[in-house]
């Protein structure tokens, strides 16, 4: 599989390489996806400012269950991979919470945290309907404030995104990068 778009290579426009500079440690390649988007400065750009990986309503636990689980249901495993890679050991999925996290519902057996449990059947509901319940809203809303019930729905729409962009362009797992 080739991807659709061919990656920006080196030297990489001036705008891109100060972004790679910040977020990629030394040594380590920028995402694919990052080159990809480097093609035009004001689609990267708007992309980068999209993000919510810093600190934010939600633990980094909290944001990765949300990540995790969208890009799953939208089938991107190019960055549900780097996300597996990347954070997964760091927030302490355990190996059924792997697997759950891909093929599992929101009651499965790997989820004993109620807010966990919560966020998953939110997302699940949300990426399925592009709605949510009032029963899947109230759940959520008993553990998490107005700001973090914002973050959780941005995070959602973001990676979906994300995961129609990994998608449509047919971009391949990174190196490193964890695999369905």
């Amino acid at each position: 599989m080739s991807p659709r778009i061919q990656p920006v290579q080196p030297p990489f426009p001036e705008f891109a390489a100060k972004v790679f500079e910040r977020l990629m440690p030394p040594g380590v390649p920028p995402l694919t996806l990052f080159t990809t988007l480097a093609h035009d400065e004001r689609l990267f750009s708007r992309f980068m400012a999209g993000g919510l990986l810093d600190k934010g309503n939600l633990t980094m636990r909290q944001r990765e269950i949300v990540i995790h689980r969208i890009t799953a249901r939208c089938k991107s495993e190019y960055e549900w991979g780097v996300h597996m890679a990347l954070f997964a050991d760091r927030v302490g999925f355990t190996p059924a919470q792997r697997r759950a996290l891909l093929h599992g519902a929101a009651n499965d057996v790997a989820w004993s945290d109620p807010v966990e449990r919560a966020l998953i059947a939110y997302c699940d509901e949300l990426n399925d309907a592009c709605e949510v319940s009032d029963a899947h809203w109230s759940a959520l809303r008993a553990h998490l404030g107005e700001p973090a019930m914002l973050e959780v729905t941005m995070l959602c729409g973001y990676y979906r995104m994300v995961s129609y962009m990994t998608n449509a362009l047919k971009l391949r797992p990174e190196p490193y990068a964890s695999r369905f």
